[in-house]
């Protein structure tokens, strides 16, 4: 069986996601045998009566009770273990365990912002521990999104005005693929994410520092990754076209005029503010709609996205 899941299936990445395997493939060897008998009687069937030269003999016989009792007892007793099958997967899933890590998470067109017990905050990346309960409060901003990732087995609708949760154990160490799967805008596709499962001293590490990657990267390379990994490029271009805010091409050096009249020079100064503080000055001819960074980015973060903006002339 595990040659068919391998074929059929990502890898498993939480506990979770061996239950649900193991009735998806039920159901599909099910119905591939009901499948090839159906096809088979059919074919038989067809052989045996076809049309004849001869007339066809009559027959007296109208039903076979015993016949109709089996197509219809077998297939009501086998939906219904399937239901009770699945839905005690779905009671367990539902139910979070008490010492299971707790992290908010709110989508937003388009990204992902998660916020740790500790007040840590990431957009489009998240790490967690191997091998322990973590449990995702999540909620929209704007509209339906839907939190999908395929190696856990995970999909929960994330929706404005309400909570809805979801909970695993991550069982496999490395980076899995978070995508959002209900078409939300213009940039649904866009709209990705990273799970990191680490060990414990890794975990603790990456709380405390980020990752060894980008401690020893160059500050513009590191401004470029947070540019294109942090959500920024979903409303910031480089190449001085217009978006949803304005392009980073040609702000630093740059006198920059704002939505009230007033004119504020394009220094590290402003950018800093306009990541941390974005409606404190808000540019003439776009809307005050971008979140602010506070807390998401690490000092060095936002030295490195400054330097990568500089370069941008």
């Amino acid at each position: 069986m595990n040659w068919l899941r391998d074929l059929l299936l990502p890898a498993q990445g939480s506990a979770y996601a061996g239950e649900i395997d193991k009735l998806f493939l039920f159901i599909t060897l099910l119905s591939a045998f009901f499948f090839l008998l159906i096809a088979a009687l059919t074919g038989w069937f067809v052989w045996r009566y076809r049309r004849a030269r001869v007339a066809a003999p009559s027959s007296t016989v109208t039903h076979s009770l015993a016949l109709e009792l089996t197509w219809t007892l077998i297939p009501l007793a086998i939906v219904t273990g399937i239901f009770f099958w699945s839905f005690n997967q779905y009671v367990a899933a539902s139910v979070a365990p008490g010492d299971a890590m707790e992290i908010q998470v709110t989508a937003k067109k388009w990204l992902w912002t998660f916020e740790y017990p500790n007040g840590t905050r990431t957009i489009n990346e998240i790490h967690i521990p191997l091998g322990k309960p973590v449990k995702f409060v999540m909620s929209s901003e704007d509209v339906i999104h839907s939190f999908y990732v395929p190696s856990m087995r995970l999909k929960q609708d994330v929706l404005p005005n309400r909570y809805t949760e979801l909970w695993f154990t991550p069982t496999a160490a490395g980076m899995h693929t978070l995508l959002c799967a209900e078409y939300c805008g213009r940039s649904h596709s866009d709209m990705l994410g990273r799970i990191w499962v680490d060990n414990d001293a890794a975990y603790q590490k990456w709380l405390e520092e980020g990752d060894e990657s980008t401690r020893s990267m160059p500050l513009k390379e590191l401004g470029k990754m947070i540019y294109e990994s942090r959500g920024c490029s979903t409303c910031h271009s480089i190449d001085g076209s217009r978006g949803q805010g304005p392009s980073f091409t040609g702000v630093f050096g740059h006198e920059i005029k704002l939505a009230d009249g007033k004119t504020v020079q394009g220094d590290a100064n402003y950018i800093r503010e306009s990541i941390l503080q974005p409606q404190a000055k808000i540019v003439a001819g776009y809307e005050g709609i971008m979140p602010t960074f506070q807390g998401l980015l690490r000092e060095r973060e936002i030295v490195a996205l400054i330097e990568f903006i500089k370069s941008l002339k």
